[in-house]
């Protein structure tokens, strides 16, 4: 890997990068949601490769049950893997759910309840949405449980969707006319909600971007109907078919050809830094070429407004160099240490930074004012 020493010398300045110091490339990012008064920083340190057992076209979620780590992959089916940690899964299997359905559902999220059950959330892409334009699709997003650890679904019902009217098929957009969907889902502290990270596609600019929605825990085994969208302040909208107020919204409209909007949200929380991490992507056209990773943070997924400005923490160019990145989508962090059970959902300082289901990257957290290495 010959860009590694280059790699090493760009984690450098990415931490003065995180702390908020100001370049020049970062003035047409899009516009940052309100942030916290002190973000802390990170580093990216050049590390060994480490790939995901299958293909990668989503966020890979994780839980551990005992001493086993189980990992989905989907593209779009999912696929499990397990092993002792991150850096000794087995061969992938091929998972099913029960019922059938219009379109591919992707595994983007997971929780093992207390219970043993599992509880999992997809995206899924139906087709057509528009007759004319059959390539195009609109995302929504499913609720699912299991009793084996992710070998079987049971399908629980579609929980979060665009408003009918939203769709655009005059879209230059290559893949979307409308649609929520590349999301992750974090449950707080207290137990009380699950958050969702969404993307949303609507043809009105002023919904597009990074949105929130979020589901009482206590509704997990029965939550269609249920979740609330975050709208003008408030968690007023339903789930299905409810507007949004986004919290990174776009720069410039998804439905145009030069398009500039974060999306693919993957959050978890940092026992570090005790606050909640988002990464995520940022496309600049319609084909949604990859601009570079961000980062931002928040100590409450319940308030919405909490998020710090994202700051990017690594370029296309230093993405695309890696062998088999494909177009350096779906950053995730995941933790490393198996004897704290860390997932795609819990790290610590140290963690690895996987991107497209491969890492050659740890990632490594500092608290405001807490010296770099």
């Amino acid at each position: 890997m010959s860009g590694f020493p280059r790699l090493i010398g760009t984690a450098f300045s990415l931490v003065f990068l995180a702390c908020g110091t100001r370049v020049e490339r970062q003035q047409s990012e899009p516009a940052p949601a309100p942030s916290i008064q002190e973000s802390p920083s990170v580093r990216l340190r050049a590390a060994s490769l480490v790939k995901f057992p299958a293909k990668v076209d989503c966020n890979s979620p994780a839980h551990w049950d005992g001493d086993r780590l189980y990992l989905f992959n989907s593209a779009p089916e999912p696929w499990r893997s397990s092993g002792k940690g991150v850096f000794g899964l087995g061969q992938a299997v091929l998972t099913r759910y029960q019922n059938k359905a219009n379109g591919g559902r992707w595994i983007e999220a997971t929780y093992k309840d207390d219970d043993g059950t599992l509880y999992g959330w997809y995206h899924n892409e139906p087709h057509p949405v528009c007759p004319a334009r059959e390539a195009l699709t609109a995302p929504r997003i499913g609720a699912a449980l299991s009793h084996d650890n992710g070998a079987t679904w049971q399908d629980l019902g579609f929980v979060l969707e665009a408003p009918a009217d939203s769709l655009f098929c005059e879209t230059e957009n290559h893949y979307f006319a409308g649609g929520n969907g590349d999301f992750c889902v974090n449950l707080d502290s207290r137990k009380e909600y699950f958050y969702f990270f969404i993307g949303t596609y609507h043809r009105d600019s002023s919904e597009q971007g990074v949105a929130v929605a979020r589901v009482p825990y206590t509704e997990r085994q029965n939550p269609a109907g249920k979740p609330r969208k975050w709208y003008r302040g408030q968690w007023s909208e339903p789930g299905a078919g409810g507007h949004v107020t986004p919290i990174f919204p776009v720069k410039t409209d998804w439905n145009h050809k030069d398009a500039d909007a974060f999306w693919g949200a993957s959050v978890h929380w940092n026992s570090h830094l005790n606050q909640y991490v988002m990464l995520l992507n940022r496309a600049i056209d319609k084909d949604w070429k990859q601009e570079g990773i961000y980062i931002s943070f928040n100590s409450d997924p319940g308030d919405p407004g909490g998020w710090s400005a994202p700051r990017k923490i690594l370029d296309r160019e230093e993405i695309v160099r890696v062998p088999d990145m494909g177009p350096g989508w779906y950053p995730q962090v995941v933790g490393i240490d198996a004897a704290r059970r860390e997932t795609d959902k819990l790290a610590g300082r140290i963690a690895r930074l996987f991107v497209h289901g491969q890492s050659v990257w740890e990632i490594v957290f500092f608290r405001p004012g807490e010296r770099a290495e």
